[in-house]
């Protein structure tokens, strides 16, 4: 357990003042791989009795984490547990609208990761105050591991009641621990929880750092229909706008422009090789058939001495052979990162234990009529970072995407377009997007994400437009 606690001394509580911190994760130098991501882990915890407070240290100890207590503004007296006596325990967990306020804040909680949410049961259920917690903080993309303490009910549904509080958190099973539970079992219990931490978008550097330990750009162009001139042209005012992330594939033919545009703006200085992050795919059928051929093929097309990504474009009968292959490319430094695109949770449950290298990235169809919040929450609990192609809705919807009263009235109220609420949405959703055009002026405005940001009823409402439409058949 690290060496400070978020359960303060009462003349800070009085302030409201918060002593938690942790350090920020240091980056590797452009190009470099850094770390591959470490969870951080915050061991957070109710506790009117003392019991849950010790099972929560054994826990913090184990896992080296950070140890914080959700500290009621009134604390709660003896008489306030008298169950079943009409006692302020019991007027709360009768009321499911009952918020007891927390004791000073607790917004360093975007530090991290992974969230050990502990609490006694009270009738069943977790205290309000856990419902206070929640509802207080953004827990989107983090994991949060429920754990309770009671002397004779199970957890019963007190954990998956939660879920509505937390909806866009990654929610692991409770587990209920007896009172008088010892440090040694709770250590047992914490050695088996897969805490690969989601990956964490950082807004202000305009990054994520992928699971192979490379940044990438969280916002970048999309290249499919872009050809000759065009193309080139269009990759080129991406690069002078500050984008930094070409996708492009083998079955879009235009690999050979994409890498002539890329060339061509470095000798004209405007970018570095290292500064851009280039992806490409590879398809089904012959080129799965014969891997290393095909990927050997992208390179040279491209010919940028390295890939930053590879994609598999979609499932195939070869797709565990191909991407073995890529594998070796890894190792041989041709390529830095491997993923998948189109790949779901049924696909995702089927090909990852047949591989050796956990995929950096799943590049799926998302945007507001289609939004996926089934597959994104499983992907990222992988620690695999999520894409999306076709976020303003792709061809022939576009235009009543962009057209959607919701998104109009929330673009109006930013003074923003309605495209870059969308691309938005998905940044706060940990998505990354990668919109395409040829027009210089909608490539500019669709990299201008960063000077505002929705609030959480402007998310709750572009969530509620999914319509769980598909506008390609991937």
């Amino acid at each position: 357990m690290k060496p400070f606690f978020c359960i303060l001394s009462a003349f800070f509580l009085l302030l409201g003042l918060s002593v938690c911190s942790a350090q920020a994760a240091e980056s590797g130098d452009a190009g470099q791989p850094s770390s591959a991501p470490k969870a951080k882990i915050l061991v957070a915890y109710f506790s009117a009795t003392g019991t849950t407070r010790t099972l929560a240290e054994y826990a913090a100890d184990f896992l080296d984490a950070e140890l914080c207590e959700i500290v009621p503004e009134t604390p709660y007296t003896p008489a306030d547990l008298e169950y079943y006596t009409g006692c302020r325990a019991d007027q709360e967990q009768a009321d499911p609208a009952a918020r007891p306020a927390i004791l000073g804040d607790m917004d360093h909680l975007a530090q991290y990761d992974v969230i050990l949410l502990g609490y006694p049961i009270w009738h069943g259920q977790a205290p309000r105050m856990i419902s206070t917690f929640l509802e207080r903080y953004d827990f989107s993309g983090k994991r949060i591991v429920p754990f309770c303490t009671s002397h004779s009910s199970g957890i019963g549904s007190s954990d998956t009641d939660l879920h509505a509080l937390a909806p866009d958190a990654v929610w692991h099973s409770g587990t209920r621990f007896a009172g008088d539970t010892s440090r040694e079992e709770i250590e047992a219990w914490a050695a088996n929880l897969e805490l690969t931490p989601s990956a964490v978008f950082d807004l202000e550097r305009r990054t994520v750092l992928l699971n192979s330990g490379y940044e990438m750009p969280v916002n970048g162009l999309g290249t499919y229909s872009l050809h000759g001139d065009v193309c080139i042209d269009a990759v080129k005012s991406a690069l002078a706008s500050g984008v930094r992330l070409i996708d492009t594939a083998s079955a879009y033919g235009n690999e050979e422009e994409i890498g002539q545009a890329i060339r061509e703006a470095i000798s004209e200085g405007t970018v570095r090789r290292e500064d851009v992050f280039v992806t490409t795919k590879i398809y089904p059928g012959d080129e799965m058939e014969a891997p290393e051929q095909s990927i050997q093929s992208c390179l040279d097309r491209l010919g940028l001495e390295y890939v930053d990504l590879l994609l598999l474009h979609h499932p195939d009968r070869n797709d565990v052979r191909a991407y073995l292959a890529a594998e070796q490319f890894v190792r041989d430094g041709k390529i830095r990162s491997l993923g998948l695109s189109n790949w779901y949770v049924e696909e995702l449950e089927t090909f990852l234990p047949q591989v050796t290298v956990t995929p950096a990235l799943v590049q799926n169809e998302i945007h507001p009529y289609y939004q996926e919040n089934d597959e994104i929450p499983y992907i990222q609990s992988l620690g695999i970072v999520v894409q999306g192609w076709y976020p303003l809705g792709g061809r022939g919807h576009t235009e009543e995407l962009l057209n959607d009263p919701v998104i109009l009235e929330i673009a109006a109220a930013h003074d923003v377009s309605s495209a870059q609420v969308i691309l938005r949405w998905n940044l706060q959703k940990s998505v990354a997007v990668i919109p395409g055009s040829s027009n210089p002026e909608h490539i500019r405005e669709n990299t201008e994400l960063y000077h505002f940001s929705l609030t959480e009823e402007e998310m709750s409402r572009i969530n509620a437009l999914d319509r769980g439409e598909k506008h390609d058949w991937y």
